[in-house]
């Protein structure tokens, strides 16, 4: 059974990709770089920010409310139309990331080429869609708050067993350093993930 993650990827190559491409008007192999990279720090921000019974209830919350899987079923209208992007991807990236977005922004783009503002731009396009694949999979299922839960820390534990690396995720998560660390794991993520990119 595929993870979220891989299944997330796999809808967003192909012709995905190369409308993200062009909307941030840069090279098709850099985005997808950008996009393996960016996806398990966002999927483990959330999984990290669901670890108290705060944010578990926040964002079961938001899922309910605002990303009930929809935006992947008309993925094409979503991805042309930048005013949702900024709108919905803007909000969860601060809720997410918090003062380590910028952090985040960097790592992704020391890894991949692209530049600082393209970079932002595809994190509000990956926020929202990350919170879609999470609301369908938990609308599907019948989760509840804790199996939401279940369902973050299992995706989490999958990618770090597969890329140990990325348990350097939460380290990083958890203090206010420079967002080194994070170079290693968006290269990590790049890895276990572009074979999935670029196959419709």
């Amino acid at each position: 059974m595929s993870s979220l993650l891989e299944s997330l990827s796999r809808q967003i190559g192909g012709d995905s990709l190369d409308t993200i491409s062009r909307q941030l008007g840069a090279d098709r192999g850099a985005t997808e770089q950008a996009v393996s990279g960016a996806l398990p720090v966002l999927l483990g921000a959330l999984a990290k920010n669901a670890g108290s019974s705060g944010g578990l209830s926040s964002l079961s919350a938001a899922l309910d409310r605002d990303h009930d899987g929809s935006v992947l079923d008309d993925l094409a209208s979503f991805l042309g139309d930048g005013a949702a992007q900024r709108h919905h991807g803007g909000g969860i990236l601060g809720h997410a990331l918090g003062n380590r977005q910028a952090a985040v922004e960097g790592a992704v783009s020391r890894n991949s080429g692209l530049d600082a503002a393209s970079v932002q731009k595809l994190l509000m396009i990956l926020a929202p869609l990350v919170m879609g694949a999470l609301g369908k999979e938990k609308r599907q299922r019948g989760l509840d708050s804790g199996g939401l839960a279940d369902l973050l820390g299992g995706e989490r534990q999958r990618l770090e067993r597969q890329r140990p690396e990325l348990g350097m995720l939460g380290d990083l998560l958890d203090r206010d350093g420079d967002g080194n660390v994070l170079d290693d794991v968006a290269q990590a993520g790049a890895g276990l993930l572009g074979k999935f990119l670029g196959r419709g």
